[in-house]
C-alpha cells in the first residue's frame, strides 16, 4: 500500500500535457481532506530534491486558476505554459482555466 506521500506523487505525474489540476483535487485524489493541500508543494519539492525531476510542477495551479511565479523558475514555467496551450492573463491567471482544469476519477 502506498502512502500518502507516494500517491501524490504518482497522481501529480499523471497530469496529462496542456491540463492543470489544483493542489486541493491532488490531496483528494490521494485520499485526503482539504487541508491535506497544503502539504503537496512540500511532497513534491523532496521528490524532486531527491531525484525525480520529471514533476510538473507547472501543471499544478491554485484553485483560482492563478499559477505561481516567483524566482528562477518563472522563465522556464512561462514557456512551458505556452508549450502546451495554456494562456495566462495578466495577473497571471489561467484563461481557459475551466477548460484545461484535469479532473482525478
Amino acid at each position: 500500500m502506498l502512502t500518502f506521500s507516494e500517491r501524490v506523487i504518482k497522481i501529480a505525474l499523471e497530469i496529462p500535457a496542456g491540463r492543470v489540476t489544483t493542489y486541493g483535487r491532488i490531496a483528494r485524489a490521494a485520499g485526503a481532506g482539504p487541508m491535506a493541500s497544503q502539504s503537496i508543494t512540500t511532497i513534491l519539492g523532496k521528490a524532486y530534491m531527491s531525484g525525480m525531476k520529471n514533476i510538473p510542477f507547472h501543471r499544478i495551479v491554485y484553485a483560482d486558476g492563478r499559477v505561481w511565479l516567483g524566482g528562477e523558475y518563472d522563465k522556464k514555467r512561462l514557456a512551458l505554459y505556452k508549450k502546451e496551450g495554456i494562456k495566462l492573463d495578466k495577473n497571471n491567471r489561467i484563461i481557459n482555466f475551466r477548460d484545461v482544469l484535469f479532473e482525478f476519477k
